[in-house]
This record gives C-alpha cells, sequence and structure tokens, in this order.
C-alpha cells in the first residue's frame, strides 16, 4: 500500500443520546437508550409513533439564528459536529479566518436524503401560496451535498469537498473515500462523516410504507433490538458523525493527539436488491475482506466488529452469514455488536457515530454492549457482547455499514502505534 498513513486526530457527534463525543460514549458503553415518542408532529396515523430525536438542542448555541435559518437541520446536524471535531483535533478557526493549509483541508459530510424536511415545507407553501413564495434557499438547503460546502465556507476547506450517497452506508463511504485522498496526495486531512435530519413526516411515512420499522410503539426503550428473536424493525433516528483524518506525517508535525489508524476500506455491491441484503451475505463479506487485505491483517487479529446491526429481520441474519464468511473460524471469537440498541438507526449518519464508536473502543479497550438483546435467535449465533459492555484489548476494530440498493462499506481502525 502507499506509504501515507492516515490517522484520527478529531471525533465529533450529535445524537439522541448525546451532543458530544464524551456523552454519545457514555450512553453506548452504559447502555443507555435515546429513543422515544415522537414529539415533532402528529403520528396518530402512522404506523410508528417512535423515533431518536435530538434532545436539549439549540442550533444558535452554535451559529446566529439567520445563518441557521438557510440551513436545512442536517447541515445545521453536520455543522455541530464538525465544530466539536475540529476542537478535538486542535484545527478549529473562526468563521471567516484564512486557513495557511486550506488546499489540502477537505471536507466530505453528506447525507444520503438530504433536506427533507425542508423539501415538505416548501412543497406545501407551493400547494398553499404559488410558486413564487418558494424560498429562494430551498434547491441549496435541500441538496445532500451542500453540508461540505458550507464547512468549506465556514473554515476556509479548499481540498477536495463532495457529498456521495449511498444511503445508510453514506458515511462510512464518506470516510472511506477521504482515506483515500490522502492515502494517494491530494489532501493532508479531512473532514469525513455523514448526517441526518429525518424525523419528519415524509420520511416517516416511507419507512412505514416499506414496513421497515418497529411497531413496538408502547416500549421505544426496548424497540431496537439487533439480532433478538422478536426484532420487529429499525427505530429511525437522527444526528451527525464527524471525524477529522490526516496524514501522519502532517498530524505529527503539529503535535496532535492521534486517536487511532486507519489501515482498511472496503466497498462492494451486492447486485441483488433494493432494499435487501444479499442473502449469503457475499457482497458484504467482501467489503470485509477488501478492508483487511487493504490493512495486511488477517481475521484473528480483527478484536471488534461494529456491526449495522439494524433490528430486521433480514440485515442481522445476513450480516451475521457475511461475518462468517468473511472471518472464517475466527467468527466465532471476534467479539460483535450493534450500537443501534442504544441509538437507533441515524441512515447516513450511522457510520460517522459507528466509526467513533471504533475508535473509542480502541482507546478505552470496550466493546460496547448490544442492548436488548434477551432471546437468542438460531440464525444469528455469534458473540454479540448482549447487554453489558466488555473489557478487553482491541488493537483492531472494524465497523460496517450496508446501505439501500446494495451498497456496502466497511472500515477498519488500529490502536496507533508510532
Amino acid at each position: 500500500m502507499n506509504e501515507r498513513r492516515v490517522v484520527v486526530t478529531g471525533c465529533g457527534v450529535l445524537s439522541c443520546v448525546g451532543n458530544n463525543v464524551s456523552e454519545f460514549w457514555d450512553s453506548l458503553v452504559n447502555g443507555r437508550c435515546g429513543l422515544g415518542q415522537i414529539t415533532r408532529f402528529d403520528t396518530s396515523a402512522y404506523r410508528t409513533h417512535i423515533a431518536g430525536e435530538l434532545k436539549n438542542f439549540d442550533i444558535t448555541n452554535y451559529m446566529s439564528a439567520k445563518e441557521a435559518h438557510r440551513m436545512d437541520p442536517y447541515t445545521q446536524y453536520a455543522m455541530v459536529a464538525a465544530d466539536e471535531a475540529l476542537r478535538n483535533a486542535g484545527l478549529y478557526i473562526e468563521p471567516g479566518e484564512k486557513r495557511a493549509d486550506g488546499d489540502r483541508f477537505g471536507a466530505i459530510v453528506p447525507s444520503g436524503i438530504g433536506g427533507l424536511g425542508t423539501l415538505e415545507r416548501e412543497h406545501e407553501v407551493l400547494l398553499n401560496r404559488g410558486p413564487r413564495r418558494v424560498s429562494p434557499f430551498l434547491i441549496p438547503m435541500m441538496i445532500g451535498d451542500i453540508a461540505s460546502g458550507n464547512l468549506a465556507m465556514r473554515y476556509d476547506l479548499r481540498g477536495p469537498n463532495m457529498g456521495l450517497a449511498t444511503a445508510c452506508a453514506t458515511a462510512c463511504h464518506s470516510i472511506g473515500e477521504a482515506f483515500w485522498m490522502i492515502k494517494r496526495d491530494d489532501a493532508d486531512v479531512m473532514v469525513a462523516g455523514g448526517a441526518e435530519a429525518c424525523v419528519v413526516p415524509m420520511s416517516l411515512a416511507g419507512f412505514c410504507a416499506l414496513q421497515a420499522l418497529s411497531t413496538r410503539n408502547d416500549d421505544p426503550l426496548h424497540a431496537s433490538r439487533p439480532f433478538d428473536r422478536d426484532r420487529d424493525g429499525f427505530v429511525m433516528s437522527e444526528g451527525a458523525g464527524v471525524l477529522v483524518i490526516e496524514e501522519l506525517g502532517h498530524a505529527v508535525r503539529r503535535g496532535a493527539n492521534i486517536l487511532a489508524e486507519i489501515v482498511g476500506y472496503g466497498a462492494t455491491a451486492d447486485a441483488y436488491h433494493i432494499t435487501s441484503p444479499a442473502p449469503d451475505g457475499n457482497g458484504c463479506a467482501r467489503a470485509m475482506q477488501m478492508a483487511m487485505r487493504h490493512a495486511g491483517v488477517t481475521p484473528d487479529e480483527v478484536d471488534y466488529i461494529n456491526a449495522h446491526g439494524t433490528s430486521t429481520s433480514l440485515n442481522d441474519k445476513f450480516e451475521t452469514l457475511a461475518i462468517k464468511s468473511a472471518f472464517g473460524d475466527a467468527a466465532a471469537k471476534v467479539a460483535i455488536s450493534s450500537t443501534k440498541g442504544t441509538t437507533g438507526h441515524s441512515l447516513s449518519a450511522a457510520g460517522g457515530l459507528e466509526c467513533i464508536a471504533c475508535v473509542q473502543s480502541i482507546l478505552n479497550d470496550t466493546v460496547p454492549p448490544t442492548i436488548n438483546y434477551e432471546n437468542p435467535d438460531p440464525e444469528c449465533d455469534l458473540n454479540y457482547t448482549p447487554n453489558t459492555a466488555v473489557k478487553r484489548t482491541i488493537n483492531y476494530a472494524m465497523n460496517s455499514n450496508l446501505g439501500f440498493g446494495g451498497h456496502n462499506g466497511v472500515l477498519l481502525f488500529k490502536k496507533f502505534a508510532s
């Protein structure tokens, strides 16, 4: 592989279980679920009434109300998580300042769905008040790449800048593609991850129509139950997960605190179905194998897998098969968990949040649990770290994300050693 090594130097989180990395990790380790009844709109006509909404969040703590008004909530979430990540990395500058190395500093923090809430609101304006009353900010607010653009303008990031959309693998692929940009010397630093503001009527209606969501409406704290026999669908949530990743030499020269190293990335397609993973888990398995091949590690060296683990019947079964296929005999020994029991499924943001969980697992030598695991499923028979966190040395942690359309993304992190 290219000799340029890529390290993680900053993390930022906005989630239903915490508005910063510390709160987020504490909730994961202690199995504190952030799901509850939807409060923003009337859900009485829907099959599902629950989601993971942000709590105690005020965007005016981070920017002016005027600036926020010109951003869809997904972009606001991306900006807040990136703010924390840049501060954590020691690379924050005040908005409007110039960055000496801005040509080598890029951003990929998209949303797979984009500003759906903005589109809903402006469509209502169109129907009720006519086309001349639609906001001139509609298009720039709703497109899925605009958070990356806003980050570039706010923090003077003049390097590679884009937004890609691979459904629930979006953040994972964004971090992976940013990793390769640094590897091939197109950038020295990248802000990468994903954001989602999907707890809106249209999104809820669409996923209800797919019958993809849990209907355990009277018990939201136990509704997301990855790998459990009685799982009945995922619970939608929102937020953002953003990493600052950096070329090792660049990080060392500026005295950065290095959190972990990215050593492998895999991206494949199932080429099978618009919503279901491939029944044999082949696509996900090949992505896992690709990431391990890039890293030059064997399956028995991987200590922890943060699985996609959506709490849907098909995903959890087929992802289990993927792990067995990719890891062989080592599948029975690797620690696995899905943190979506705690956070719900934040769609495009999921990979960002879960990569941060991997980094924190390495830093703390702790496997966060899969909560609500009560009744084993004979088709899901690996070690999912049920209900209680486990202390163990974690040298390598893998994150797996699968997206509608058959997109598979896998990232492999390593405990940093110079």
